[in-house]
């Protein structure tokens, strides 16, 4: 495996972007030439003049001075690693963009980048105020995308990110690209996520570790995302959801589109929607992810049914008929109310079925057999 290594001038680019964050905030817009990632095409000395022209000369001279001993030495104590666009481990996916960051600064297993090709990674991506429905098709897709051999890879956020890292974390194979420090958990309610992804996947960022996040390295951090892998899927997203800008990335640099689709009723599924309307791939399952990126056929999922009791297993079959409330179950099986109530109790929490607020049941992507006693 290649060695995490980088070079003094691609360290100290991101100690700069660091010390410029207050800076590029405010120059930073939606603006044509003014977007986050256009403005990091640019040269130390052309940002500095753009962002920080006052401060220009103190900021350059300040980060120039950096030792490299000192740089090594923050990124020991943070426990991470780094590599820049002139190493081996640096992704080739990333290297020919123009505004492919100098250097990525990780903390986990670097094993994730070795030799990582572009179909050999999916990037999920989708609204932070998720639906269940959401929800449950991103945890889905990271889990069977993961166990097929993908590495998954979205931002830690609220919502469709962290449901894509959880279902990925299961088989071990899923990258968070962040826009503050790698050593830094955003947000902070997912500390306990962001650790699980550092000690069994990898967590990068091209900011140092302490970097704080800002408004403008969101959109930043997306076209590392768009970059790495070989395929955009965003499952939820309102139409002017900043999840989109990962898509528009991608698709500038000739990536894969795909989306998942939902009711034409529900703000959460504009998106998707629009997407597909425009020749976005339908994405239903990991199955049209792999068809998508490797070739029909190529790579199967096999669906496995769950290893359940002759009582559970009616049960199920009988959820899955449209009957939502334990007294349509009972009638349906010939089940008690309360055996029937027993059932439904012990599908939901082996995760064959959820329970909405109305005591209503509806049946879950999950097929895999779970490792509880049935």
């Amino acid at each position: 495996m290649a060695e995490p290594a980088a070079c003094l001038e691609c360290l100290r680019r991101s100690w700069l972007l660091a010390a410029l964050g207050p800076y590029v905030e405010k120059v930073a817009t939606g603006e044509v030439g003014s977007r986050s990632p256009e403005l990091l095409r640019l040269s130390n000395e052309d940002l500095l003049k753009v962002a920080a022209p006052k401060v220009a000369v103190q900021l350059l001279a300040r980060v120039e001075a950096l030792p490299e001993g000192r740089l090594a030495e923050e990124l020991l104590l943070a426990e991470c690693w780094a590599c820049c666009r002139h190493g081996d481990l640096y992704p080739d996916s990333l290297r020919d963009a123009g505004d492919a960051p100098w250097a990525l600064i990780g903390r986990g297993d670097p094993r994730l980048l070795d030799g990582l090709e572009p179909f050999e990674a999916v990037t999920i991506v989708g609204a932070r105020r998720a639906t269940s429905y959401g929800r449950e098709v991103a945890r889905e897709l990271g889990r069977e995308l993961a166990a097929a051999g993908m590495v998954v890879v979205s931002g830690l956020a609220f919502g469709i990110d962290a449901c894509a890292h959880r279902g990925a974390i299961d088989a071990g194979r899923t990258i968070a690209v962040l826009g503050c420090g790698p050593d830094v958990a955003y947000p902070a309610s997912h500390r306990s996520l962001w650790r699980q992804i550092c000690e069994r996947g990898l967590v990068i960022s091209e900011f140092p570790p302490g970097a704080t996040p800002w408004r403008w390295t969101f959109p930043a951090r997306n076209r590392i995302m768009a970059g790495l892998a070989g395929m955009t899927v965003v499952v939820e997203a309102a139409t002017r959801s900043g999840s989109l800008i990962t898509t528009d990335l991608a698709a500038d640099l000739g990536r894969d589109l795909g989306a998942v689709p939902g009711p034409v009723t529900s703000r959460a599924s504009a998106g998707p929607n629009a997407l597909l309307a425009s020749g976005a791939h339908v994405i239903r399952d990991a199955q049209d992810v792999l068809d998508a990126l490797l070739g029909p056929g190529r790579e199967r999922i096999e669906p496995v049914r769950p290893d359940l009791s002759p009582d559970l297993e009616a049960v199920l079959v009988a959820v899955e008929a449209g009957n939502s409330t334990c007294d349509a179950v009972a009638t349906a099986t010939g089940l008690s109310g309360p055996a029937a109530a027993a059932a439904l109790s012990r599908l939901e929490l082996l995760g064959h079925v959820t329970c909405s607020s109305l005591g209503t049941y509806l049946r879950t992507l999950s097929s895999s057999p779970s490792q509880l006693p049935l």
